[in-house]
């Protein structure tokens, strides 16, 4: 082979890349859905449990599925913003607690004091100031590492989910409303995005300052690409015919907007039926099972008015439903009081004892941790092969 058709045939094979191995999983990016489904299911566990054994357990098993799939969009960098959130949320709800507090007993152990302020008698129970305790600090911690979990697992979702490709998967009706959350839901990645390029960009040039002089330096470039990314957004989307009726009548809107108000009214009486056992029968299912038929109709109604065309649509494969399933299985675990104490799940500080790690609840998380196993490895950008200089 002479020396050209070699280097032809190793430019070919560098741009297709090696062939796929037939003992590995090739690797695609999965259902947006699959991933929001995962990890609400997974909140819903969160909101099961206030042991912070459990908690931290849910944390590990976000940072691991992250990390083991999240591909190099610029949305999936932005888990580490959502912990830095979570840690804000731990720490004002146990200032708060160490403000507002509510006094100690002789039994509680004693940490610090802070200035009391009077209260009048119709504000008893709060005071302003005051001694803290341990088990105080505590469970305010704990209370707010729950709602802290919550949010990762809302932050796993948008890192690991493509927001554009979720938004190709929504009811028509749903279309607008989907496009405003997925720009809100997008603005977070970019914002980061350019304080990176810009960076970048002042670690080329000499002489460039740092610290706080280096504030407007960076802030002014950052705004001024925003303002000129929205810019282009507004008219892509006027372009496109955002926000505009089409053919339906007026009619038709308020018959969508009176279904879908029947239905949200049939679904919250459904849910205070399931939850109040005194209420009675038909507040139940009934009611639940009606107002969802009341919101389907509406959408399906809705939905006429928006015309989509959808290329090379989201496959839905067996590591979809072993994702999905895997968080909404781990969810009906912690449910289902079934093989553990319901009491471990949410342990006392009062008095003050280390808490129990129960089996069930443990694997339920780490099943829903299977997650980073089940799914197919994230596609990754090819690198360009360099011409030959030759």
């Amino acid at each position: 082979m002479s020396a050209v058709a070699r280097t032809s045939v190793e430019a070919a094979a560098a741009r297709t890349g090696p062939r796929p191995d037939h003992g590995r999983r090739l690797p695609r990016t999965l259902h947006p859905v699959a991933w929001w489904v995962w990890a609400l299911a997974l909140a819903t566990a969160v909101s099961r449990t206030n042991n912070p054994l459990l908690l931290f357990l849910v944390l590990a098993v976000l940072g691991y599925v992250v990390t083991a799939r999240r591909t190099a969009a610029p949305w999936a960098r932005g888990f580490q913003y959502y912990l830095y959130l979570a840690l804000t949320v731990v720490a004002i709800r146990v200032v708060f607690r160490a403000v507002f507090a509510t006094g100690i007993t002789p039994r509680d152990h004693f940490l610090f004091s802070l200035p009391h302020i009077p209260t009048p008698d119709w504000y008893a129970g709060i005071q302003i100031g005051g001694p803290v305790s341990l088990e105080a600090v505590l469970s305010s911690a704990t209370d707010g590492l729950r709602l802290a979990c919550m949010l990762c697992c809302i932050g796993a979702a948008n890192t690991l989910a493509n927001p554009k490709r979720a938004l190709r998967v929504l009811p028509g009706a749903l279309y607008e409303l989907g496009v405003a959350v997925t720009v809100a839901i997008s603005v977070a990645p970019q914002l980061v995005q350019s304080v990176q390029r810009v960076s970048r960009a002042r670690k080329l040039r000499a002489g460039s300052t740092r610290g706080t002089r280096a504030l407007r330096g960076i802030v002014v470039p950052v705004l001024e690409d925003a303002l000129e990314r929205s810019l282009r957004l507004a008219a892509a989307m006027d372009s496109r015919g955002y926000g505009r009726a089409g053919t339906a009548t007026r009619r038709s809107r308020r018959i969508t907007g009176a279904l879908m108000l029947l239905g949200m009214c049939g679904l919250c009486a459904g849910a205070y039926g399931l939850l109040d056992a005194t209420a009675p029968a038909f507040l139940g299912l009934p009611a639940m099972a009606l107002g969802a038929a009341l919101c389907v109709a509406g959408l399906r109604l809705g939905g006429r008015r928006v015309t989509r065309t959808t290329y090379r649509p989201d496959p839905w494969l067996l590591a979809e439903w072993a994702v999905a399933g895997s968080g909404v299985l781990a969810a009906a675990l912690l449910f289902g009081n079934l093989g553990y104490d319901p009491a471990q799940l949410n342990p006392t500080f009062y008095p003050l004892t280390w808490p129990g790690l129960p089996l069930v609840p443990t694997l339920a998380i780490l099943l829903a941790g299977t997650a980073g196993l089940l799914a197919p490895p994230p596609q990754t950008p090819r690198p360009r092969p360099e011409a030959d200089p030759a």
